[in-house]
């Protein structure tokens, strides 16, 4: 080898290491000094972790500002994730002092609905006892602390369960189109009911922490925080007071009728549940919403075992989850005849004075000739329109059920059903709760579309004369909601303006200032003359105050003088099922501020059954209203319908 080729070599090795350096330091300038304030924000945002703590939820309060929703601060143990798993004996003593298993206790520290940057609940509720134990002996517990939280709280229990609803952890359908309004796993949302209407009112604004973290997610110091702000308030129709008694008039009532014998099999009635709903009919509003079976949303608050909600779904426990008086579907019975009167007289079949002799039975003749007859075989005489609501004259309606089907040509198939539906019966009502039903009413058209759609449980899709005269006196296929029947009521009674029911009434702040009102809705307008509306009041002030009334016996020694009540009652039947029992009623009858309705499942006459349950609550509506009068028992009555 040359020397001149030795100095070749040496030289382009040269170049390539002087290549190599020029490029080194131009990297190192670019990344100091062009990319430098990129790659600074870049480093300042993986040092930042931001923890999110949810706000207090707003209260919910009746209309008189009594607290139905709350939030209660507990007592509760917390744990630092890396110090407990650097521990494990720390579970072992909790255990211990707990009682409660290490594999729970295992899992709620992994519980990943948790920050990885604040400690973990381990346990709520703990007895502050064991909460100075721990203190005391913060040695043997290092990573466990004592703190207060905030969590939802129900303080009158069970009471307006159904219309309060319950709140829980949001699930992945809930989260996803909620991501963009903050929301994150692990928050806590309304699952049902009020809870969940206004989840964006009771929702609050989240306290936002900002800690510096090292590389290995080690809280180094806080960057500052903004803090919570509690969610506003929502105020209700609900008057506690008129909520509690007809919780508990209900209760009585179905506990009665479970110890009562129906007379015509021998057997207990079965009593299962009921509802019982109280509304202003001048402008809508809900003043009670009762539900029977019941459960304490308390039990939701931190999660609900499955054990528990297994329970509260079991069919032998009659479903009470199920708000019975927006999604139980029944039978009207003679309560739906407020609905055959309108439209006999709307449509000129009858006259106020018009009469029909009710000799217990009526038979269609035809193809198919069939007898139908009163409760107990009860002959009326000749009654005309307001008394036969007055004693629930079945035959009078049956007569009116053929003349409808006779003058189908004139009238079209469906002339009652279409009163119904005008009135507010068989459709949803648009409440301001969710899961509500619809119903039906019984027509032509729906009996062969649901034949259509289930031939084993619809076996015959053509309309006799008979499903006609079924049809009038509200049996057959027709299916309310007891909040349908009570909403068609108080059309009548305002005049024929059908409000959507509602329970809210305000948004206010934490101060009590009214934020929002919640407007009254009117969903359309029905035509409801004097002409129709006196003779059908007369009969409906009957049924209570006239001997000869199916609710007479319910209302003996009410202040009617003072406190005057008109209703309807209702006895549905259902093929192998004890009847449902059904009252109706308004008052005061001459200018009418309240309209209830009590549905009761398997539990005998509307008479008998439903009808002592709303005297019990007119009782204490009247004495709120200071007429003296002092809430009795709910006592059981004979009656023929």
């Amino acid at each position: 080898m040359t020397q001149d080729s030795s100095r070749l070599r040496l030289g382009v090795l040269g170049m390539v290491v002087l290549s190599l350096f020029c490029a080194l330091l131009a990297r190192l300038w670019y990344l100091q000094v062009l990319a430098s304030p990129t790659f600074k924000v870049e480093a300042q945002h993986n040092s930042v972790a931001v923890v999110y703590t949810e706000a207090p939820r707003g209260r919910i309060l009746d209309r008189n500002g009594k607290v139905l929703a709350d939030n209660r601060v507990v007592l509760a143990l917390v744990g630092n994730r890396e110090e407990i798993t650097e521990k494990p004996e720390v579970l072992d003593r909790l255990s211990w002092l707990l009682n409660v298993p290490v594999p729970v206790l295992q899992a709620r520290i992994g519980d990943e609905r948790y920050s990885l940057f604040k400690p973990v609940p381990v346990a709520l509720d703990v007895p502050k006892d064991k909460l100075i134990y721990v203190r005391e002996h913060q040695w043997e517990f290092p990573g466990i602390e004592g703190v207060q939280l905030t969590e939802r709280w129900y303080p009158n229990g069970s009471i307006a369960a159904h219309v309060l609803g319950t709140v829980g952890e949001i699930n992945d359908q809930e989260l996803g189109p909620r991501k963009s309004l903050g929301y994150k796993a692990g928050d806590t949302i309304g699952k049902s009911g009020i809870e969940l209407t206004y989840e964006t009112e009771l929702r609050g604004d989240p306290e936002i922490a900002k800690l510096e973290v090292d590389s290995l997610g080690r809280v180094q110091r806080s960057l500052g925080n903004q803090p919570a702000v509690q969610g506003d308030d929502i105020r209700l129709s609900i008057d506690l007071d008129i909520q509690r008694l007809a919780e508990e008039s209900l209760a009585q009532g179905l506990e009665l009728a479970r110890n009562s014998t129906d007379f015509l099999t021998g057997k207990k009635f079965l009593a299962s549940g009921g509802s019982v709903v109280v509304t202003d009919p001048r402008d809508g509003s809900v003043l009670a919403m009762a539900s029977n079976p019941t459960y304490d949303p308390n039990e939701f608050t931190n999660g609900i075992s499955v054990r528990r909600f297994q329970e509260l779904n079991d069919p032998a426990g009659h479903y009470p989850l199920n708000n019975r008086a927006i999604q139980g579907l029944y039978a009207p019975g003679s309560t739906f005849k407020l609905a055959t009167s309108v439209a006999a007289m709307r449509h000129g079949l009858i006259s106020a004075r018009d009469t029909y002799n009710d000799l217990g039975s009526y038979t269609v003749v035809g193809e198919r000739s069939q007898t139908f007859s009163n409760a107990r075989g009860a002959r009326n005489g000749f009654v005309d329109v307001a008394k036969a609501l007055t004693v629930s004259s079945d035959v009078f309606y049956y007569w009116l059920g053929e003349r409808f089907w006779d003058n189908r040509g004139r009238l079209g198939p469906s002339a009652v059903q279409d009163v119904a539906r005008s009135l507010g019966m068989g459709d949803y009502t648009n409440i301001d709760l969710p899961f509500e039903s619809n119903g039906r009413i019984d027509e032509p058209a729906s009996r062969e579309r649901l034949h259509k759609e289930n031939p084993t449980a619809f076996p015959y899709p053509e309309w006799y004369t008979g499903y006609n005269l079924n049809m009038a006196v509200g049996q057959g296929d027709t299916q309310i909601t007891p909040l349908q029947l009570a909403n068609s009521y108080a059309t009548f009674v305002n005049g024929g303006t059908v409000f959507a029911p509602q329970l809210g009434d305000a948004v206010l702040d934490r101060s009590g200032q009214v934020l929002r009102e919640i407007e009254a809705k009117v969903i359309r307008r029905t035509e409801l003359p004097a002409s129709i509306l006196q003779p059908l009041m007369a009969g409906f002030q009957g049924v209570v105050s006239d001997p000869t009334g199916t609710g007479f016996g319910a209302f003996a020694g009410f202040p009617l003088a003072q406190f005057p009540v008109a209703g309807k009652t209702g006895t549905a039947e259902v093929t192998g099922k004890f009847d449902t029992s059904l009252f109706t009623a308004y008052a005061p009858a001459n200018a009418p501020r309240y309209v209830i309705t009590v549905v009761m499942e398997e539990a005998g006459l509307g008479a008998s059954a439903a009808a002592p349950v709303a005297r019990r609550v007119l009782e204490g509506i009247a004495a709120k209203e200071g007429i003296s009068v002092a809430p009795s028992a709910v006592n059981r009555v004979d009656g023929r319908d």
